[in-house]
């Protein structure tokens, strides 16, 4: 992976706790765990840490003034180039903390997840998606990004769209984003089209979803055969991956890989990769990856149910898919509101044959063992079934031919009459 960095930066994660009801979107020592380790996929270094208890944030620095005054002596005494803020802040909040901390630069969470979605893109349909994202979430806060402008060098906040792009007046900047938009529509056609004679040929899908890191590739990989990038880091997989699957009833499904969730998930990503994302939403079924050996597993189900509601997926058949069993330390208890669901492990393949078993009954089209006589008369109907059916066992009788077959619904009502019990 090429990298822009001269040196590595080093990184003081920040945050104001507030007590928030809704404790998804409040900073908290997980939330904060997760900021270390998205810095750490980013390739920086954490040197420290601060967490301000404030029920109110400070609308023009964020931070209490001796909180700030403290993050400074903090950045001075550990050599910090960067203070990473768990939340997402203004251009003048940016600026004011910057101009506190003198020779810092500040970024968000935001910026940090969307300068991760840079350095993952491999496709052109992800290089665009994650730059109109990030040109977006930057055009508001231009004012308070002064530093990162400047940082020749590059480094975290500075890929993707480039430091010309940045230092231009709005009016240029919102001609590259119409000319994103652009591309990004000719792309959605061609996607809709694909969508549209996946449809139109009986081809269905199922959309592996689920929080980062939760073992999606790892489990495509392990369904198909497939060798999807799967590495133990945050947002390995960005580009949209699919892969067929052969049931044992003989239906093929193509299972696509998605892009995994994250808790205060930018909106403009979620805008932006709309044509990527809506993959799930027109998929026949879900296919819900968790990371049950995490202690936030309850907290990352949340997150993902919340995304796909707004991606409007509600209502669609979800299987939940408890992954890394092999990594509990005691038994696995609850199913948490899934009506399907199944424990596995994709890494050694434990549980794989019970979830091929649940996706062939949740699927729909789903087929059933027939027994049928079909007369000489009707050679049609056999080389159909030939084609399009999976043959348990044919044998030539006086009468025609006996087959067992395995059918599903449309196929079987049109051949009922020669039915056998």
């Amino acid at each position: 992976m090429e990298d822009n960095f001269k040196s590595i930066d080093r990184v003081i994660i920040a945050g104001v706790h507030t007590d928030a009801k809704f404790k998804l979107m409040d900073t908290t020592e997980e939330s904060m765990h997760e900021l270390s380790e998205l810095v750490d996929t980013a390739g920086a270094l954490v040197v420290g840490e601060m967490v301000q208890n404030r029920q109110v944030l400070e609308t023009g620095t964020y931070f209490g003034e001796g909180k700030l005054e403290e993050l400074k002596i903090c950045c001075n005494e550990l050599n910090a180039t960067m203070v990473v803020v768990d939340d997402e802040l203004t251009g003048s909040q940016i600026r004011n903390i910057e101009n506190v901390l003198e020779d810092v630069t500040v970024i968000d969470r935001n910026t940090l997840i969307l300068d991760i979605f840079a350095q993952r893109a491999r496709s052109a349909e992800g290089k665009i998606q994650v730059e109109l994202a990030q040109l977006k979430y930057m055009l508001p806060r231009l004012s308070g990004m002064g530093k990162q402008l400047s940082r020749l060098g590059g480094g975290i906040g500075t890929r993707g769209p480039g430091e010309s792009k940045l230092e231009s007046d709005r009016r240029h900047i919102m001609r590259r984003v119409n000319s994103l938009k652009s591309d990004l529509s000719e792309i959605e056609k061609r996607r809709e089209s694909l969508r549209t004679r996946r449809k139109k040929d009986g081809i269905m899908t199922a959309a592996i979803v689920g929080y980062t890191n939760a073992g999606k590739s790892t489990l495509i990989n392990a369904l198909t055969g497939s060798d999807v990038s799967a590495k133990n880091r945050l947002f390995e997989t960005l580009d949209l991956t699919s892969r067929d699957l052969t049931l044992a009833d003989s239906r093929k499904v193509k299972i696509i890989d998605t892009v995994g969730f994250i808790r205060r998930l930018p909106h403009q990503f979620i805008e932006a990769f709309k044509s990527t994302l809506e993959e799930a939403a027109t998929a026949d079924i879900l296919i819900h990856v968790i990371d049950s050996s995490s202690p936030e597993m309850e907290n990352q189900i949340e997150v993902v149910n919340n995304l796909l509601k707004e991606l409007g997926c509600s209502g669609k058949p979800v299987i939940g898919v408890f992954n890394k069993v092999d990594a509990l330390t005691q038994p696995f208890i609850g199913r948490f509101g899934f009506e399907h669901f199944v424990e596995i492990s994709a890494k050694n393949g434990e549980g794989l044959d019970t979830l091929k078993e649940i996706i062939e009954d949740v699927l729909p089209k789903k087929k059933r063992l027939v027994k049928l006589l079909i007369p000489y008369s009707d050679g049609s109907a056999v080389s159909l079934l030939h084609e399009n059916e999976l043959i348990v066992s044919s044998q030539y009788v006086d009468s025609g031919t006996l087959l067992e077959v395995m059918l599903d619904d449309i196929t079987f009502e049109r051949l009922r009459k020669y039915e056998r019990l």
